[in-house]
């Protein structure tokens, strides 16, 4: 049945009801919104604040959903409390004072809106916050103190998240991402949404069995890709199991390499109304994992940025595309660390105007942007750019270069700037920002398709650089999100954990069944 049809079967069935009733508004469920999203390295010096989450209020929250536009029937089945929802650019850990903030708000909002039947619970899954473990655990909880135990909270996830025994606690119905990259993020909170709605109105309430299942994996997401295998094939197993009879709702997560906390590790979940279906299905899938765990590789090939350009110089393809992995913003890295930029700049292949056009995205300089500006497109200018964050591993760099273009208003970066040095053009941005669509470029002026090389802060290609790499390599570089696991000094998960430890025996993937809130 086409998700359409049985929306028009929902809310046709909610007309009926609602004939004899002077308010057909009084009998539709009344379902919240509110969630938190981001990825926190911990193993970075960055802190997040408020600003960064651009948090909107209101109604202005149904921008992010086109399943919940007045026209769709999810937005016609219920009546809907959008309270709080901010997004942040993964980064540093979120200062307590931005977190108390923005929950304070969320909760004050929640408590308007009370009684709740339902509560759809958007979140990465993934945040850290300086003296809280678990957050999103504790988020929630906040939230059931204000809202109560028997309203139906649905919790949508990236598959990068953290779902910890809390979490599962009080949560009813949880989902996650299928995918990585995230081609179905906005298919993934429908589901999440589609679930609740089911359960409030059908009128079956909490499922009856969750099933949550560690699994003491921990690897980066450049591993653990569902493009290719065994990633395709673990997570093409998910959707079958939600088609049987007794299952509301599979995931896999593969958690969040970059933090340093106890619950940063796999699960596995399985919720429904027939226990041994539940549980069978979860063990499977844990198990299935398991059993896959040394067969993740990179997604691409691997090697340290001298290697990577020196394949770059000798590639006809264009553009060859460079992940510089280890301080990537869409993964938590702080953005500005300098250490790639300064190899680039001492290479003599492009110390000429005529050497190979090589477009590097980016490093943040507030210092160079205000130069820029003042010297205008053409001119020459000199200013420091980058390491006001992370400077472990290299100083600010000093860029003498010539200004090629400016771009006002960007809602991460603010003012972006192009400046040519040799046959380097250096994106310099206000802020950090991450590049990852044509776009991006193109309203520089910059054309990625035919420049020699592209370097970009990123790891795995998301699909528009994807489909224009002509060649593509990920380079080993050093900074708040590194792939060297292993060199990141862990000290708070919990052990023993693959692949840190290889020899692992009598790992337990057996299914524990996590009570519902109000059973607690």
């Amino acid at each position: 049945m086409s998700q359409y049809l049985k929306y028009f079967i929902l809310i046709f069935s909610i007309s009926l009801i609602n004939v004899s009733c002077d308010s057909s508004k009084s009998k539709k469920p009344k379902i919240a919104i509110a969630g938190l999203a981001i990825e926190s390295s911990t193993f970075s010096p960055a802190v997040t604040e408020v600003e960064a989450f651009l948090a909107r209020e209101g109604e202005a929250v149904f921008d992010y959903y086109p399943f919940l536009q007045v026209d769709q029937p999810q937005r016609k089945a219920a009546n809907w409390a959008p309270t709080l929802r901010g997004h942040s650019l993964p980064g540093g850990i979120v200062s307590r004072n931005a977190y108390d903030s923005l929950v304070g708000k969320t909760l004050k909002m929640l408590e308007k809106e009370l009684p709740l039947d339902g509560l759809f619970f958007d979140i990465h899954g993934a945040m850290s916050v300086q003296g809280i473990d678990d957050p999103e655990g504790d988020f929630i909880k906040k939230i059931r103190d204000v809202i109560g135990t028997k309203t139906l909270i649905s919790t949508s996830m990236d598959l990068h998240g953290n779902v910890s025994k809390r979490l599962a606690q009080h949560t009813d119905l949880i989902t996650c991402y299928r995918m990585a990259p995230h081609e179905d993020a906005l298919e993934s909170k429908q589901r999440a949404v589609d679930n609740l709605l089911e359960r409030l109105i059908s009128g079956k309430g909490k499922p009856k069995y969750k099933a949550w299942i560690p699994v003491p994996i921990l690897l980066p997401g450049e591993k653990t890709s569902t493009r290719i295998e065994p990633g395709k094939s673990l997570y093409a197993k998910v959707k079958p199991i939600t088609k049987k009879k007794g299952v509301i709702d599979a995931a896999i997560w593969i958690g969040y390499a970059w933090a340093d906390e106890p619950r940063n590790h796999a699960v596995v979940m399985v919720t429904g109304d027939d226990e041994k279906q539940v549980s069978e299905s979860a063990e499977s899938l844990a198990r299935d994992f398991w059993q896959v765990r040394d067969k993740f590789e990179f997604v691409a090939p691997t090697t340290d940025l001298k290697t990577s350009l020196k394949y770059a110089l000798k590639s006809d393809k264009k553009p060859y595309i460079i992940s510089d992995m280890g301080d990537n913003p869409t993964a938590g890295g702080a953005g500005d660390v300098t250490w790639t930029l300064r190899e680039l700049l001492k290479n003599k292949a492009f110390k000429k105007d005529t050497g190979p056009e090589l477009i590097y995205a980016s490093i943040p300089g507030p210092e160079m942007i205000e130069a820029a500006l003042k010297a205008g497109i053409n001119n020459k200018v000199s200013a420091k750019v980058g390491a006001q964050v992370d400077d472990r591993y290299a100083p600010p760099i000093l860029l003498n270069g010539t200004v090629e273009a400016i771009h006002q208003g960007d809602i991460h970066a603010e003012t972006e700037v192009v400046i040519r040095v040799g046959s380097i053009k250096v994106i310099v941005t206000k802020k950090r920002k991450p590049y990852h669509r044509e776009k991006d470029f193109t309203q520089l002026n910059l054309n990625p398709r035919k420049a020699d090389i592209l370097v970009v802060k990123i790891g795995y290609l998301v699909p528009e650089l994807y489909n224009i790499r002509g060649g593509w390599n990920m380079a080993l570089t050093p900074g708040g999100v590194d792939q060297d696991l292993e060199r990141l000094g862990y000290k708070r998960i919990k052990r023993p954990m693959f692949p840190l430890d290889k020899q692992m025996d009598n790992v337990d993937l057996k299914t524990r069944f996590i009570k519902a809130s109000d059973a607690l």
